[in-house]
C-alpha cells in the first residue's frame, strides 16, 4: 500500500529495474518477486510528484542517511523552519540546514555523496521517501539533493505525535561515545516506540540508481526494541510494503545505522553496527506480527542529550498495532 501510488506528474517513471540484487534476494525469499517487480516500476519514481514536493516543503525536519567516511551509514536528522527545504525542480530537493559539529556525520556531508531521505509529519502519520546524491553544497549553509528514487509509503506504525511551540532556548547537547550501551541507553531504547534505520546497497554507484543509501521508519509499542547484551539487539520486521528496501540493502551489505529520538528531552541515541537476518522465528513470534527478525551485532554508541532542536506531544500508537496483537515484547 502506498501513498499517492497513481499520482502521475510530468517526469518519468523509471523504466529499468528499480531494485538491485539484495532487495531482489529478499524479494525472492519472501516469495513476491514478481509482483513487487512489476509494482516498483509503477510507484517508484526517479522524480517528485507535485505533492511530494509541497509535503516536504511544510516539514519541519527530515531524517536522512548518510555514509561516513569508512562507508557505514549512519542515520540522523536536519531541521528548520517550514520551508527550509524546498523544490524548483521535480528532481530536485534544497535543503537549507546543516548538521551541527557534534553530529557523528558532520563532515559527510558533500557533493556527489548518496543520501537517503525520509520526510514524515508524525501528526498525520504520512512519510515519502527520497533517494539520490548531494550537490550545491555550501558548507554551513545547506545543499540539494538530486532525486534518484522517490517513493511513498503507507501510515503502518507510526506513532501519531503534535508538535510542541518552539522551545526558546535547550542546553548545549552532550555526547557520550561508547563501544556498547549504558544503563541509561538500554532503558531508552526497550522504552522507545520508534526508530530510523539507514542501510546502503553493496556499491554506491553513481550512475545505478537502485545503489545507493536508504533511511526507514520503524515503529511499534514499547519492548519491540529488545536488548540481548549491551553489545547486541534485536527487533522485529513486520509485514510491510514488501519492497523490502532496508533488509534488501542489509542482505548486501549488513551494515546499518539506527537513530532513536526522545521527542521531548531532544535526546538522540545513535547506534551503529551489523544486522543478520533470522527468518526461522517461531509461530508465537509471526502470532505477535513479527515475519522475521533483525539482529544487530553494535560496534559504536553516540548519546547525544537535547541535540534534537522540536518538541512533539505523544497522541495515539498507530491502529496496526493493536489489531496485529503488537503490545509486547517479540517473543524469541
Amino acid at each position: 500500500m502506498f501513498l499517492e501510488a497513481c499520482v502521475h506528474d510530468r517526469g518519468t517513471i523509471m523504466t529499468g529495474s528499480p531494485f538491485h540484487a539484495g532487495e531482489r534476494t529478499i524479494q525472492s525469499l519472501a516469495g513476491v518477486r514478481e509482483r513487487i517487480e512489476r509494482r516498483g516500476r509503477a510507484v517508484i519514481r526517479n522524480y517528485m510528484p507535485e505533492q511530494h514536493r509541497t509535503f516536504f516543503a511544510a516539514l519541519p525536519f527530515v531524517v536522512v542517511g548518510l555514509a561516513d567516511q569508512n562507508g557505514h551509514p549512519w542515520a540522523t536528522t536536519l531541521s528548520g523552519p517550514p520551508g527550509f527545504m524546498n523544490s524548483a525542480e521535480q528532481d530536485l530537493l534544497a535543503v537549507k540546514a546543516w548538521l551541527d559539529p557534534g553530529d557523528p556525520v558532520h563532515s559527510c556531508i558533500r557533493d556527489g555523496a548518496p543520501v537517503g531521505g525520509l520526510g514524515i509529519e508524525l501528526s498525520t502519520r504520512r512519510r515519502n521517501r527520497i533517494n539520490g546524491r548531494i550537490e550545491n553544497c555550501v558548507v554551513g549553509e545547506g545543499f540539494s539533493i538530486r532525486v534518484q528514487q522517490s517513493f511513498g509509503n503507507c501510515p503502518k506504525y507510526i506513532q501519531a505525535r503534535n508538535e510542541r511551540p518552539p522551545i526558546r532556548s535547550r542546553p548545549a547537547p552532550e555526547s557520550r561515545m561508547a563501544s556498547h550501551l549504558g544503563d541509561s541507553e538500554v532503558y531508552f531504547v526497550t522504552g522507545a516506540d520508534t526508530f530510523f534505520i539507514a542501510s546502503r546497497s553493496a556499491q554506491l554507484d553513481r550512475e545505478d540508481s537502485s545503489q545507493g543509501l536508504d533511511v526507514s521508519h520503524r515503529g511499534g509499542c514499547p519492548g519491540f526494541v529488545q536488548v540481548i547484551s549491551p553489545n547486541e539487539l534485536c527487533f522485529p520486521d513486520y509485514s510491510g510494503n514488501l519492497l523490502f528496501n532496508t533488509l534488501g540493502n542489509l542482505e548486501a551489505d549488513a551494515r546499518a545505522g539506527l537513530l532513536f529520538i526522545d521527542f521531548q528531552s531532544g535526546r538522540m541515541l545513535y547506534i551503529i553496527g551489523r544486522a543478520r537476518i533470522c527468518w526461522d522465528v517461531s509461530e508465537t513470534t509471526r502470532s505477535a506480527g513479527a515475519e522475521r527478525l533483525i539482529f544487530l551485532d553494535i560496534q559504536c554508541v553516540v548519546n547525544r542529550e537535547h541535540a534534537f532542536p522540536l518538541s512533539f506531544d505523544f497522541v495515539s500508537y498507530s491502529p496496526h498495532l493493536g489489531a496485529e496483537g503488537q503490545d509486547s515484547k517479540i517473543p524469541q
